[in-house]
């Protein structure tokens, strides 16, 4: 891999002169099925504390510990987890919805942002077939992305909706990006459907399951009609539906009339960014202006550096202990167990930047697994 990245967000500095920078191409990436993301503690008494109530974990075995890494959708944009995509009615959200489903299906760039392709469900609520068949011809002609699938109808959270999606993405193991269009069509109804407890909770649903799986749930929602300086004050509902979230797209307007949009981002796991995006009524697609905001980069890890140039076109797997690993690596003046816990903290780092998969195995001998993914184009 001779195109490394090494920001934090793989994709260079997004300045406000209009443009986006080169980058590489997009790919696939392998990781963990049907996995956690967030480390629960095993249920053992020495873990648990007296009693066997509070289950925890001690420093030394959460940095002994290799989780699995998060890959993102769209470098740079969009990650694993569950988000809000929240704006007026009206605004946009649905064809911003079809274009980015079709991008990540088809693999394809979204504004120069780099594409990890998989399959895509759409839970277009709102829509019927006839609608979406008119919509995706105007936007994308006839070409067609197998996997991407829609759905008019389903179930609500309390009816069973997480057992549908958990039903689909056994069929798809691919399966990366689920969109729900709205939030609305799939939550409880009830008296107190608005109270910051009850907004925390529909959310840490749909959390727990993208969590469980590893997938991406993009969250269609509504703003409010009352102004406010802070954007993310405009989410309809409580303060329950961002704090659950993992981050949030906010798109709006000055005018409604106005092809021109603002999109607000924040999220756990990328840089606050505000976008300037222009809709082409001809097409019927969103196209790229200018980023407010320069995506931080972070430094050049020696380490990872040095792991990348260790495997070469002739050694794209390596497997050994971390004694082992250090003698391949003669700059590094660390200790074995300093090496491992280092490389379990960047694990996700090592894939996405360099497209290097690490793994830690436990057993008679701790071994260490490298393997250089390949790359799709």
């Amino acid at each position: 891999m001779t195109n490394k990245m090494k920001t934090t967000a793989p994709i260079s500095s997004v300045g406000a002169d209009g443009e986006q920078p080169n980058i590489k191409n997009d790919k696939q990436i392998i990781t963990n099925e049907n996995v956690k993301n967030n480390l629960q503690a095993t249920n053992c008494p020495e873990k648990s504390g007296r009693g066997g109530g509070l289950q925890t974990v001690s420093m030394t075995e959460l940095y002994d510990t290799v989780y699995p890494p998060r890959t993102p959708v769209v470098d740079g944009f969009l990650y694993g987890g569950t988000y809000l995509f929240v704006g007026a009615p009206k605004v946009g959200k649905s064809f911003f919805m079809g274009q980015l489903a079709y991008h990540v299906a088809m693999g394809l760039p979204l504004w120069n942002y780099p594409v990890r392709k998989g399959t895509v469900l759409y839970l277009a609520l709102e829509d019927d077939y006839a609608r979406l068949q008119r919509r995706l011809s105007v936007m994308f002609g006839v070409e067609c992305a197998d996997n991407l699938f829609f759905a008019t109808q389903a179930k609500t959270l309390n009816e069973g909706l997480d057992g549908e999606l958990e039903g689909f993405i056994k069929e798809h193991k691919d399966a990366r990006l689920i969109i729900i269009d709205t939030l609305q069509k799939v939550r409880e109804v009830g008296g107190d459907r608005y109270s910051y407890s009850s907004d925390y909770e529909i959310v840490t649903k749909l959390k727990t399951f993208s969590d469980k799986y590893g997938v991406c749930l993009l969250v269609v929602h509504h703003t409010r009609k009352l102004e406010s300086e802070d954007s993310f004050d405009m989410i309809s509902g409580t303060n329950g539906l961002l704090g659950a979230a993992d981050g949030a797209f906010i798109m709006h307007k000055k005018k409604r009339t106005d092809n021109t949009a603002v999109m607000d981002i924040v999220g756990r796991d990328q840089p606050d960014q505000q976008l300037t995006i222009e809709f082409d009524r001809e097409k019927c697609i969103w196209k790229f202006q200018k980023a407010e905001t320069e995506l931080w980069k972070q430094p050049p890890n020696p380490l990872l550096e040095a792991i990348n140039e260790f495997l070469k076109e002739d050694r794209q797997e390596w497997e050994g202990t971390a004694t082992e690993l250090l003698k391949q690596l003669p700059d590094m003046q660390l200790s074995a167990n300093v090496l491992s816990r280092k490389l379990n903290v960047v694990n996700s780092q090592l894939l996405n930047d360099y497209g290097i998969f690490y793994d830690n195995k436990r057993g008679h001998e701790r071994k260490i697994i490298l393997k250089r993914l390949e790359q799709k184009v």
